[in-house]
């Protein structure tokens, strides 16, 4: 994430930019979205809820990203 906002002025818009890695709420992807990435990965959260509970475990956790997301930027105005 600290990296990010460096890579995007570098690419100047030749390249859509993408943020994977250190992404474990929602205001984590407001932020990645806001310094410029056009889309944002979330492997580690998703093998967490897979281990946690399988599918069930991995629908739950986008569920509690999505909330995070929304009331990240419910608060933004």
């Amino acid at each position: 994430m600290e990296a990010l906002p460096e890579v995007v002025r570098a690419v100047r818009g030749r390249v859509e930019v993408y943020l994977d890695g250190g992404v474990r709420r929602g205001t984590d992807v407001v932020k990645a979205l806001a310094l410029g990435a056009k889309a944002v990965f979330v492997g580690r959260p998703a093998i967490w809820g897979l281990a946690y509970n399988g599918q069930a475990g991995v629908s739950r956790m986008l569920e509690i990203l999505r909330e995070e997301l929304d009331r990240a930027l419910a608060l933004m105005g």
